[in-house]
């Protein structure tokens, strides 16, 4: 099972990627958290990235490319995968297609997680809460500025995917804004 989420910042894309990893015993590859484990362990990718990530942007194409081909070639990517928060743009979309051409490869389905921008900032914004509740530091990417920064930027660059993929067929588009078994059952159904 080769699988794209797309979606918002916060609609649920890596809940859901979890979920169907487990299901389907594929690993879960998410470029944010690829790129937070480089931010934290100070690589120059991880340095590179980080002034990006804090302001709200999107990394630039040639690094997150080269951080998901190689982890694309790690043994337990082999049988398939679920990539969570990429591609985010067409020329990433482009890349990824060429990569897996070059390996006789191809994606089964890219699952876009549909969401009510207004209620997405409220959903952040508690997810922001409940962690200083727990005593824990929200991410960086929770606070409300940097939210909405980061929608416009969807809507500029990431949700032209939306019309790429389905030109190519292989759009699924999921209700983000149910309860998380309802999106997965969804989501498992349209797999079926």
């Amino acid at each position: 099972m080769r699988l794209v989420m797309l979606g918002p910042p916060g609609a649920g894309k890596g809940t859901q990627a979890q979920r169907l990893s487990e299901r389907f015993s594929v690993p879960q590859l998410s470029t944010g958290d690829m790129l937070r484990a480089a931010v934290e362990a100070g690589t120059p990718m991880g340095m590179a990235a980080k002034s990006v990530i804090d302001a709200g942007g999107l990394v630039q194409d040639d690094i997150v490319v080269g951080c998901v081909v190689e982890r694309l070639a790690k043994p337990d990517a082999c049988s398939g995968f679920i990539l969570d928060g990429f591609p985010r743009t067409v020329a990433q979309a482009v890349a990824l297609d060429e990569v897996l051409r070059q390996s006789r490869l191809k994606l089964d389905a890219v699952l876009e997680l549909v969401v009510d921008e207004d209620l997405l900032v409220r959903r952040l914004e508690k997810r922001a809460q409940e962690a200083i509740g727990k005593g824990e530091s929200p991410r960086s990417d929770d606070d409300p500025v940097i939210i909405k920064k980061r929608l416009q930027t969807y809507r500029e660059s990431t949700a032209t995917l939306s019309n790429f993929y389905y030109n190519q067929g292989r759009l699924v588009s999921i209700d983000g804004m149910r309860e998380v078994d309802q999106v997965t059952a969804e989501i498992v159904e349209a797999l079926s």
